[in-house]
């Protein structure tokens, strides 16, 4: 069976004593990582969470968060992740949307949980990780005293399934979040089936296996097939750094969160990477690799980091020089930049190692991916027209009581079932793709479509901006106008004509922006550009009425 707890109780079984969680001082064994998760899961069931009951965590990075995860799995559970950086009313659409029967919080939000709690009458319970300084409140059981408690494996009297769900809800960039629904054996072969592409090590043929080929690769003493570290730098709340912890933990290693998890800070990572020997980083693109490339560049032979081997990320564009800037102190290293989201996994991929940075928005193709047009014809190669990109395989079963929106996602081309999210690109002669960005923020400008990612991208190639944005803004003329807001690292920012005049250089004429505004690139947790919040703070330093 697929089900990742019968997977990880094969690895405890078999490595009980390495580390499985790791945050600062903690380090949680995998013994005790299973120990816990069965405690927890044994109290869902004590409250009367049956099969298929969804279990949201809302908590930071931290070794609970996985461990939820675990329990839910255990119990053959649907856990749901949940945005930190939501407001009451979000979290009551959300714990409302997902029909939450239980809820593991943080205690620093018990304050928001306390003013929604009262209307949300499915939730059976309210467990809360005591912080320092923020004790559990009474309203909440005690997740350290409920997962203290000794007892016997949690083995619920429905069982386990490959039709187990994990619900992973969408950022809510076009709408309102949407919980898209990945079985688990489907989600576990679509990660990997436990098998590492970059060591070579094949997906595993049983469940059962997995513990004994832990024990084989620690006896070949090969630190690249081994367990290896793994640092989730991004929240856990979304998917590259979730779907990266799965694969971690599937493969006998390590997940560690930052010892600070409320905010980042590059030289605690760096400083991480060398403390734990670290083999691999999960971020979402430019938000944390450029402080993480500035901080290499202050400081260049300050942390020993010759153990990093991968940095990985998903759904953003992430820059060429940055790419090249971070390879330089990293010349071991590879950068992984996946084409993907939560309901198309696998896309397309761009792999840069060495002096090779991949171009920006240049994927290869995976098997599995392809062009369509909206009509269902597939783009030949170099033909410049655009299409929509797809991929198939293994796909989420839909979208969480939303039959109309998987209707629309999941279409069957060439009778074959594809999930299309909406992501623009054209297909190169030589068969790679080149990302134009999602069809939702497309900017239409005299009749001219322009993808703002694509002239993000030029931007970014400006000597000093750090970060940038491109939204519409109302044209009497035209319908829309592009807008330009830019973060600047070092040095006067450059005039309107300045940055025309360099984005002209690489582009046509009308995805040249026609005003400019300085200021913070608003970025979500999850790295993602908050389009929404960008144009609304543009439209107000114009003084244009939307």
């Amino acid at each position: 069976m697929w089900n990742y707890a019968n997977v990880w109780e094969s690895i405890a079984e078999a490595i009980p004593e390495r580390p499985a969680q790791i945050q600062g001082d903690r380090v949680i064994s995998w013994v005790d990582f299973d120990r816990r998760a069965d405690a927890l899961a044994r109290r869902l069931i004590d409250l009367g969470l049956t099969q298929g009951s969804k279990v949201a965590g809302y908590t930071y990075n931290c070794p609970e968060y996985l461990e939820t995860y675990y329990a839910a799995f255990k119990g053959a559970f649907a856990p749901v992740n949940t945005n930190y950086r939501y407001v009451a009313d979000e979290l009551l659409y959300l714990f409302d949307n997902a029909d939450a029967e239980a809820v593991v919080f943080h205690a620093s939000f018990a304050e928001t949980v306390d003013q929604i709690r009262g209307r949300l009458p499915k939730v059976k319970a309210w467990i809360a990780v005591a912080q320092p300084g923020h004790p559990v409140p009474p309203f909440a059981e005690d997740y350290e005293a409920i997962v203290s408690q000794k007892g016997p494996r949690a083995t619920p009297r429905w069982g386990r399934s490959n039709d187990d769900l994990l619900i992973l809800y969408t950022g809510g960039t076009t709408g309102m979040p949407k919980g898209v629904m990945w079985r688990l054996e489907d989600l576990f072969f679509v990660l990997g089936g436990g098998g590492n592409f970059f060591a070579g090590t094949p997906p595993l043929e049983r469940p059962e296996h997995a513990g004994p080929r832990v024990l084989e690769m620690i006896a070949r003493g090969d630190a690249m097939l081994g367990p290896q570290t793994t640092i989730a730098a991004a929240p856990l709340m979304h998917g590259t750094s979730q779907f990266t912890s799965l694969g971690g933990l599937t493969s006998g290693g390590a997940v560690a969160s930052l010892p600070t998890p409320t905010h980042f800070d590059a030289f605690e990572l760096w400083g991480e990477v060398e403390r734990l020997k670290a083999a691999a980083v999960a971020i979402v693109g430019m938000a944390f690799a450029q402080p993480m490339l500035e901080a290499l560049d202050a400081n260049p032979a300050r942390w020993d980091l010759s153990s990093l081997r991968r940095i990985g990320s998903s759904g953003v564009m992430w820059s060429q020089e940055n790419k090249a800037g971070l390879l330089r102190h990293l010349p071991a290293c590879s950068i992984f930049d996946s084409l993907g989201s939560s309901e198309a996994v696998g896309m397309g991929a761009s792999v840069s190692g060495g002096a090779d940075a991949a171009t920006t928005a240049k994927f290869m193709v995976t098997p599995n991916s392809a062009c369509f047009t909206e009509d269902g014809r597939r783009v030949q190669p170099g033909s410049g027209e655009r299409g929509l990109l797809a991929v198939s395989g293994y796909l989420p079963i839909g979208y969480y009581k939303d039959p109309e929106k998987t209707e629309r996602t999941f279409k069957v081309f060439e009778g074959r079932r594809w999930s299309v999210p909406g992501d623009w690109a054209t297909v190169e002669a030589d068969g790679t793709l080149k990302l134009l960005g999602r069809g939702s923020q497309v900017i239409n400008t005299g009749g001219e479509k322009v993808f703002p990612e694509e002239v993000e991208e030029a931007i970014k190639r400006y000597p000093g901006v750090r970060d940038a944005a491109v939204v519409g803004v109302p044209d009497p003329r035209f319908g829309e106008r592009i807008c330009a807001v830019i973060e600047i690292g070092d040095g006067a920012p450059p005039t309107l004509e300045e940055l025309a005049e360099h984005v002209r250089q690489h582009l046509a004429r009308y995805k040249v922006p026609r005003e400019l505004v300085v200021a913070p690139v608003m970025r979500a947790a999850n790295g993602k550009l908050d389009y929404k919040g960008v144009r609304a703070h543009a439209l107000e330093v114009l003084g244009i009425e939307a």
